[in-house]
């Protein structure tokens, strides 16, 4: 019998596919697992932030110090206290919910609704305004957020979904890795802060056009933030943003205006010669 030694054909003992395309196969499948389990874990954890009792927010609250809360102009703290009195009939609230406003004179242009009811307000934001109608929009989007119980779902699911995290990332010796699955989770977190974010919209446009009768002004606080974004050409896409773009916000405006049938002209109010001659 005879033997014959075949030469044998190169590549044979290689795949034609990539060596790394299976490895990021298995990545994506990880992270969307992971992604999806957060985000679940997240819808768990505002349903049962829901339950929890308003005076919770209080005794946690009380561990959490307004460093920065300086009242230093009373006739700005008290016109503040005045306007959130006007618009709360317009925005119901269960009994043993309370709300709070506080003035805070930093240069800083925000404002938030925080838990038990407290609501801060930047001279920086109020700074960007034109009438008293934007500032209306602005306190009585912080007083919807207090009404769906936003601040202490959000703290829940902070809580819940980054405890969840630290797991996943503490487990992992691959840094790139860890940082890839926290970011996933972040994303996650994003996304509910935008509906909650849109739903505040909402309701504070209706209060606004129940208040004063049309809805102008109201938009005046986005086209402020939409010439801050072009001055500091740094915004990122909504994906990446707890709030919806201004423009977009803008334009949701006029689509709830018109399916509700709220003017959009009228006479705006214009802020005290306190606050204008404080600019």
């Amino acid at each position: 019998m005879d033997f014959t030694n075949p030469e044998i054909p190169e590549g044979i003992n290689t795949s034609k596919q990539h060596p790394l395309k299976d490895f990021f196969i298995l990545s994506i499948g990880v992270l969307g697992s992971i992604a999806l389990f957060a985000f679940l874990l997240g819808l768990f954890a505002e349903r049962l932030a829901l339950h929890i009792p308003f005076s919770v927010e209080h005794e946690l609250l009380e561990s959490i110090e307004f460093e920065d809360t300086v009242i230093s102009n009373p006739e700005i703290q008290g016109y503040l206290n005045n306007l959130t009195s006007q618009l709360l009939p317009y925005i119901t609230l269960p009994e043993e919910i309370t709300v709070h406003v506080s003035y805070v004179d930093d240069s800083i242009e925000n404002a938030f609704a925080s838990l038990g009811g407290q609501i801060l307000i930047y001279r920086g934001l109020i700074e960007l305004l034109p009438n008293e109608n934007a500032l209306a929009m602005v306190i009585a989007h912080e007083i919807a957020h207090i009404q769906q119980r936003d601040p202490i779902v959000a703290l829940g699911r902070g809580v819940v979904v980054g405890l969840f995290l630290t797991v996943i990332i503490g487990s992992s010796t691959d840094r790139f890795v860890g940082n890839v699955v926290s970011e996933a989770g972040t994303l996650t977190v994003l996304g509910f802060n935008r509906k909650q974010e849109q739903r505040a919209d909402e309701i504070a446009l209706k209060a606004i056009a129940e208040h004063y009768g049309h809805v102008n002004g109201t938009d005046e606080l986005f086209k402020a933030f939409l010439k801050l974004e072009d001055e500091y050409d740094s915004i990122a896409p909504e994906f990446f943003s707890t709030h919806p773009l201004s423009d977009d916000r803008i334009r949701k405006i006029k689509i709830q205006a018109d399916k509700n049938n709220w003017p959009i002209k009228g006479q705006t109010v214009p802020l005290p010669d306190f606050i204008t001659n404080s600019k």
